[in-house]
């Protein structure tokens, strides 16, 4: 529960924000509207994440003493006796050592960073090098360009790779490995270097890359610049700690896998607290917001056995504090949906939409343990299957009726909130980068350049990535040309299943990610209810009688949820497309003989559900390994926004368990898998289909049986920082055997 009157109060602030006699105190001195979020310039000790009000010290702060009730006694491990042997070796330098190998690096010439770094993988190519990029945003005027930046990393083949498996005391992010932006801990490297006995292997290579300037954001505050550094690491026999700095500055660390490796990956979805909640309420014990715990299990796991990538599966951000811009209050609280279609854009507005979205993704992506995350685990990003462009600007975008989606407003937001997608998460800008998606034409060699959207101008961006020799991932884009009779157009199948022909002979697995699951329980009945015009609540809701505003959305007095169950795989108006899409990755997977798995999120609880040869009541079902249908749809959601109340998990679960129909022309069932069988206490469950609580998804490929494994991390107890793994597994494909 929210703490007593915090809902009240936020209601009020809400209220004070959209009524018309408040306005003028949103103008500054120079007659502009003040944003409802404006950020400043990092100070440069925290780059990479953490940043905080407490000063920096040399030993993790002592654990308050109401953690003991949450953790137990206090245990000493490997990790206390380290900091205890490297207070000793510092206390035994000269004060001129000490300063030397604790000093700060700083950057030269200097920048002012805004944002950043920010990590993306791209894939791997037929020579076996590692494709990625980073990201930084620079203020200008506090900036020096002269050179150009530069972004030095070096690696070392023949370094055999050393990773930090100590058990952890308690969850707290000051357990984490010393990291340069942590104000909890002073960074003093590993031992051999403190020693001054640091050696290179013959083949050890240092590269230095410059920073292209891709786009220039304009605002306010002044002019920022977007430096994108492409990044090349050939692969070596072994996995590779690769170190980065950018103009000298303090030393980051990824991880790339080896050249006959399958990647270790980890998933997540739901970044945010929608409007509504406290995020307080999920803050445990040592944490300073309810954002960091369950990241920080997932840093934890990174800093045990290293990721070589993190999948944002949608809603990589909130940004439901757009429709709360001064600029945008006038057309927010127009009674009428036909008012709004017709109301104008303004250059107030046009300005406003962009310097929201620059604010909010710079906070949200430098802030806490996402942006240590994100620095340090190089990314990939979909493009959100709900929230329109992840959440970007409007509840289920692309499934409202046409009318409103090219309303001048409605269309500006959807248009700059793909845009920013792009830029921020993608790294990509298809003004510079232009739309060839041809062998060596684009700087993303992922990429797969679908149709024009119909209320966006830019085609659909989907990936299909290298993620080892046995496993490649596509992550597609099911936004941009997304309509409420259509989620992706032939031309983007047909590219994509194009791409797909092309995929070596030994790749046996294939993820897809989408946005929202494939095979999940049905929500037919409600969507029925919720679209009649004979529904009382929504015509309750539109006169503004009994309290029940909340019930329709505020763009066109539209049933709150129906824009979510419009969006949804399963909706009347997608089943025939979607069944159409399994039915065309089955006939790629007995073609190719490659295992198709699904990824989703969005939903915000955990689940499994899965495709299968549908045999009948009295047939005998095919053992997994040799059913090219077999198919699981594992859903992780979310790793930071509350889950559905206990009512809803209910009703679903119920759900989970009735029979479809929908496939069995197609000689394919369809079922929800009852992985959790324990709560994670392990006390046993009633409910065993769908799991309520925060969670992330571990994905590593087992090298014995063959099988992707896929680990849902879920929450232990709220705001703890501690994670109970449930185990589902995708089998090889044996039907050639």
């Amino acid at each position: 529960m929210d703490e007593p009157g915090w809902r009240a109060r936020r209601s009020a602030q809400k209220a004070s924000l959209c009524d018309g006699t408040h306005r003028q105190i949103f103008r500054g001195p120079d007659g502009r509207f003040q944003p409802v979020e404006q950020i400043m310039p990092m100070d440069e000790r925290f780059i990479g994440g953490f940043a905080t009000t407490a000063p920096p010290s040399p030993l993790p702060p002592a654990v308050p003493p109401k953690d003991h009730e949450y953790f137990g006694r206090p245990r000493q491990d490997s990790s206390a006796r380290s900091y205890t042997s490297v207070a000793s070796q510092l206390a035994g330098m000269s004060p001129i050592e000490r300063s030397k190998l604790l000093k700060a690096a700083r950057m030269e010439p200097h920048l002012q960073f805004m944002v950043g770094p920010l990590l993306r993988y791209d894939t791997v190519d037929e020579q076996g090098i590692w494709h990625g990029a980073a990201l930084i945003v620079t203020a200008d005027a506090g900036s020096e360009y002269d050179p150009h930046p530069n972004l030095t990393y070096e690696w070392d083949p023949d370094a055999p790779p050393v990773f930090h498996r100590t058990h952890r005391r308690n969850p707290m992010s000051f357990d984490l490995a010393p990291h340069p932006a942590d104000p909890h801990s002073v960074f003093v490297a590993h031992e051999e270097e403190m020693n001054g006995t640091v050696s290179h292997g013959p083949n050890y290579r240092v590269e230095q890359v410059p920073g292209h300037d891709i786009w220039v954001y304009a605002g306010n505050g002044g002019t920022f610049t977007f430096w994108r550094f492409l990044i090349q690491v050939p692969l070596a026999q072994n996995e590779m700690r690769v170190k980065y700095r950018i103009n000298h500055g303090q030393d980051l660390v990824f991880w790339v896998p080896g050249l006959t490796q399958n990647m270790r990956w980890a998933a997540y979805s739901c970044n945010g607290f929608s409007a509504g909640v406290n995020p307080d309420t999920f803050r445990g014990p040592g944490f300073q917001t309810g954002y960091d715990p369950v990241w920080v299990d997932l840093l934890a796991k990174h800093q045990e056995e290293p990721f070589h990538a993190l999948v944002g599966g949608g809603d990589q951000l909130y940004c439901d504090g757009l429709t709360r811009e001064p600029e945008l209050q006038e057309w927010v609280t127009l009674a009428k949906p036909e008012e709004k279609r017709r109301y104008q854009l303004s250059e107030e507005i046009v300005l406003a939409i962009d310097r929201f979205y620059f604010n909010h993704y710079c906070q949200s992506f430098r802030s806490g343990a996402f942006a240590r995350a994100n620095s340090s685990i190089p990314m990939m990003n979909m493009c959100d299957d709900h929230g329109a462009e992840d959440n970007n600007e409007i509840d289920g975008f692309g499934s409202y009726p046409d009318d409103l989606q090219l309303s001048p407003v409605f269309k500006r937001i959807g248009s700059r909130g793909y845009f920013f997608f792009l830029l921020f998460q993608c790294f990509i800008n298809p003004e510079v980068d232009g739309l060839d998606d041809a062998p060596g034409k684009h700087v993303s060699k992922s990429l797969i350049i679908g149709g024009l959207g119909p209320y966006v101008p830019y085609p659909s961006h989907s990936f299909l990535a290298y993620m080892g020799p046995n496993v490649r991932m596509l992550l597609l884009d099911c936004r941009a040309e997304r309509r409420k009779d259509q989620v992706c157009s032939p031309l983007e199948y047909q590219k994509v299943f194009d791409r797909l022909s092309h995929v070596p002979f030994h790749v046996e697995h294939l993820i897809v990610q989408l946005g929202i699951p494939i095979a999940y329980p049905r929500m037919v009945f409600m969507e029925t209810m919720l679209e009649s015009k004979f529904n009382p609540l929504v015509a309750l809701g539109r006169n503004g009688s009994m309290g029940l505003t909340g019930f329709v959305n505020k763009f066109n007095a539209d049933a709150e949820l129906l824009d979510d169950l419009n969006d949804h795989w399963t909706a009347t108006s997608h089943k025939k497309e979607r069944n159409q899409f399994v039915q065309r990755l089955q006939d790629f997977a007995a073609q190719w003989c490659v295992r198709v798995s699904f990824l989703s999120g969005d939903v915000h609880c955990a689940a499994v559900g899965a495709f299968m040869t549908f045999v009948g009541k009295k047939g005998k079902a095919l053992p997994p390994s040799v059913d090219h249908r077999y198919m699981i749809s594992v859903v992780t959601s979310a790793i930071v926004n509350t889950p559905p109340p206990g009512g809803v998990i209910t009703m679903v679960s119920t759900l989970a368990s009735k029979v479809h129909r929908t496939l069995h022309h197609a000689q394919t069932d369809e079922v929800m898998i009852p992985l959790f069988q324990n709560d994670t206490r392990g006390n046993p469950l009633k409910q065993k289909y769908i799991m309520g609580r925060r969670n992330w998804c571990a994905v590593r490929w087992d090298q014995a049986s063959g099988d992707l494994v896929f680990d849902i991390c879920v929450e232990k107890e709220k705001g703890l920082g501690i994670t109970v793994p449930y185990q589902v597994r995708a089998p090889p494909p044996r039907w050639r055997s």
